[in-house]
């Protein structure tokens, strides 16, 4: 609701600098933390700096503020635009409800007319017969006009019905065009042409105008709503080809092939990455590295011959494979295994070890993690005029249980009973933590957590599952999205957990995006003792380019996918055919289309491994359909042949299944996990900020991967304990186990009760 103040916001900020050009000779990378440094002070701490570094801090802070309202503009423009096409759809739908009961009106006369046709031979007398009974029904100018109706809203073309929920934002909307900077970074040009011809019309009254515009950037069904024909040959509808332009220019925008300047998150990704110059003297040694063909013709014969000798593998096994069935429409069906009861001696071990837990408080087992890792260590002043504080170690582990339990620094406070106040934890959290400083002291507790040999007997430590789980915020929020799934507005916090049960790292994201875009970023983001090269997800963790990407990095990516016959297998040839899942394959390999654009997606993966891009900012740009890019297209076809051989094991191999299942089902009992720890609130994150809402996400990761080690640490010394009184211990008994255990945990702490303490006295008949 706030589009029109954001740009207010962008016109002040302008006004306030002017150029961009004023930290042009400062790394980008500098500029990010001289504004991180100068939003940490206040305007007195500033002042007391001496004047050029007071304003290259200043300037910094602008520049990155600059920086994130066109972001936010471009993501407000893309909600609104969206906004306006489901209200469209929505208003279609009432319209066909509103003329119902006409369509059952026209077709009971319809099937009257047929009945004096059937009953009266002669023409004469039908005819007459049909005009009474027309007459009767409401005359035939009224039902040619019901009939006019309906046939203009029978279809699923809402695009007529959008300008009348565009009309009050279209000043607002010509406005960010004239202060945003836009470009093509495809040789399309049409789109851009477009826009020029929509600035000219602007303030037109008159609906039809006359113009040549070349409608390539869009599809048949606006052609025909934009385009009118009159006496005077073929006109533009003004009002429709407004909408038009501006749905084509956000659908752009969110798939890259229309860059903001001087914007962060859509600018253009050409500029990010390395030229080839840069990339050709990198390609042999990374290639041997992850195992990939040093030249386009290799990489190409490579992949064909491997998808060749799969598909036959699966086809020939297919008789012997009992987990794979035919459905009686031919199509194969993969049967369902017997769920696996846990043995007797695995409860009891289970039951034991919850029955020696010692009750702790999630304070303490903060204070007790952080002697053994010194995690809190990685706090400290963001700015080094920070004055020292008193008690800081003890300070930022109340400061990481207040905002990783949720419980915010006024109520935390009021239960700490005086420890600290609630003005010293919010400090603290601005101006002694961010993103960088909590992932530091998450790597902490996971290093010491892979050094113990019990979650080794959990999993190896080189697979990790990615899902996201929705967590409740404002809905004035720029990240705040409705999800259909969940129901209700928020945002996900998408975790990435190691088959040894531990967090690795975690995003904060909008509801509406496709997860499968960070599921690299986790990943590459890690920096722990645990690196995984096998990531598992559900159906969202997966598309045709992340496949891709997921190869070209040397990632194994294994979905756990709903509906997988859904998915097209792409066949290595157009004459090969199979005999079993032949039904499977819809359509074959474009080899030379990959083999044509080799280099590109060479270039995109070392950007990605020098830090130039990041992956998820690329995978944003390739998770939306785009037929001009073709980068987007390359991406889409070798991933098509990646999913095909990942789908083509999937199918023929059933412990794959289960260990993909056992995989995601540590992360999705992390998601219960980490907000069992989020009481505080209501679950709801109260701040508004982006990035303080991913710091909320971090400590949280903070708080749960501490309770895990103290869980692991406790259920190692009982097992020493249990093995010392010569209670028999089976490994497959303790690789049941899971360090998820909250029974013995009190998030709350002790309250004191005094019974002895006595009240004021009373007195009812006080006045007011």
């Amino acid at each position: 609701m706030h589009l029109q103040d954001l740009l207010d916001h962008i016109v002040n900020l302008s006004d306030t600098v002017g150029s961009d050009q004023h930290l042009q000779d400062i790394p980008y990378a500098k500029i990010k933390h001289f504004a991180a440094e100068a939003k940490a002070l206040d305007a007195a701490e500033i002042k007391e700096f001496s004047p050029p570094k007071r304003y290259v801090l200043i300037l910094s802070m602008i520049h990155r503020a600059r920086i994130q309202a066109r972001d936010d503009l471009a993501n407000l423009f893309i909600k609104r635009i969206s906004q306006i096409h489901r209200r469209g759809k929505d208003e279609l739908e009432r319209l066909r409800i509103k003329f119902r009961q006409k369509t059952e009106h026209l077709v009971a006369t319809l099937a009257d007319v047929i009945d004096v046709l059937e009953t009266q031979p002669e023409d004469e007398e039908a005819g007459r017969s049909i005009r009474t009974l027309l007459t009767k029904r409401g005359g035939a100018t009224a039902l040619h006009d019901d009939c006019a109706a309906i046939s203009a809203y029978s279809g699923d073309n809402y695009f007529p019905l959008l300008w009348r929920f565009y009309r009050s934002h279209r000043s607002t909307l010509f406005r960010m065009l004239r202060l945003l900077t836009m470009i093509s970074t495809t040789e399309d040009k049409s789109l851009m042409q477009a826009l020029d011809v929509l600035l000219k019309h602007e303030h037109r009254k008159s609906v039809l105008i006359d113009d040549t515009v070349d409608f390539s950037f869009t599809n048949e069904r606006w052609k025909r709503t934009v385009q009118v024909k009159t006496e005077d040959g073929e006109r533009i509808n003004r009002q429709h080809f407004e909408v038009c332009v501006f749905s084509a220019l956000a659908a752009e925008i969110k798939s890259g092939d229309v860059a903001i300047r001087g914007s962060e998150a859509y600018a253009d990704y050409r500029e990010q990455l390395l030229s080839w110059e840069e990339c050709e003297p990198l390609v042999d040694d990374y290639c041997q590295h992850t195992a990939l063909q040093n030249n386009a013709q290799a990489f190409v014969n490579n992949l064909r011959e491997v998808l060749t000798q799969k598909a036959a593998e699966v086809d020939a096994g297919f008789p012997n494979n009992k987990a794979l069935g035919l459905h009686e429409s031919g199509m194969p069906i993969l049967k369902r295994n017997e769920p696996r009861e846990s043995k007797a001696s695995a409860r009891a071990l289970e039951a034991a070890l919850l029955q020696r837990m010692d009750e702790r408080n999630v304070i303490d087992v903060l204070c007790n993690v952080a002697h053994w890792t010194g995690w809190n260590r990685h706090f400290g002043p963001l700015s080094g005029s920070d004055p020292k504080i008193e008690n800081p170690g003890e300070r930022y582990i109340l400061t990481a249980f207040t905002y990783g339990c949720n419980l915010g620094p006024a109520q935390a406070s009021r239960h700490l009973r005086g420890t600290v106040t609630p003005h010293m934890l919010s400090f603290i959290n601005r101006r002694h933590a961010n993103t960088n400083k909590l992932n530091a002291a998450i790597k902490d507790i996971i290093n010491h957590y892979h050094t113990f040999e019990l979650p080794k007997l959990w999993g190896t430590g080189k697979s990790v599952a990615a899902d996201g789980t929705k967590l409740d915020i404002y809905v004035q929020n720029l990240l705040a999205e409705y999800h259909i799934r969940y129901g209700g507005y928020g945002g996900i916090a998408y975790h990435h957990i190691a088959d040894t049960y531990v967090a690795l790292f975690s995003h904060f994201i909008p509801c509406g995006v496709w997860e499968a875009i960070y599921i690299i970023e986790g990943l590459l983001q890690n920096t722990s003792d645990i690196q995984p090269d096998t990531v598992h997800a559900d159906t969202q963790g997966q598309s045709a380019p992340v496949f891709a990407l997921s190869y070209l990095l040397g990632i194994k990516l294994m979905p756990r996918i709903r509906n997988w016959h859904d998915l097209v297998f792409f066949r290595p040839g157009k004459d090969i055919t199979y005999k079993h899942i032949d039904i499977l394959f819809k359509d074959d390999v474009d080899w030379e289309l990959i083999e044509t654009h080799w280099k590109d997606l060479l270039r995109v993966v070392l950007s990605i491994k020098a830090g130039k891009v990041s992956s998820s900012t690329l995978l944003r740009k390739l998770g939306n359909y785009s037929r001009k890019n073709r980068l987007y297209q390359a991406f889409r076809e070798l991933g098509r042949v990646v999913r095909t051989l990942f789908l083509l094991d999937y199918i023929s191999d059933i412990e794959l299944r289960e260990q993909i299942t056992a995989t995601t089902n540590k992360v999705e009992a992390y998601n219960g996990f980490s907000k069992w720890l989020f009481f505080g609130g209501d679950g709801v994150i109260a701040d508004n900020d982006p990035e303080e809402q991913e710091k909320v996400i971090k400590y949280n990761d903070l708080v749960a991967n501490a309770v895990i080690f103290q869980n692991v640490v406790d259920q190692t010394r009982i097992l020493r304990m249990l093995k010392e009184e010569g209670v028999p211990i089976n490994r497959e008994d303790v690789a049941t186990l899971s360090p998820y255990v909250t029974s013995h945990i009190k998030r709350f702490g002790d309250y004191i009760i005094d019974s002895n303490a006595i009240p004021e006295p009373i007195d009812p008949t006080l006045p007011i």
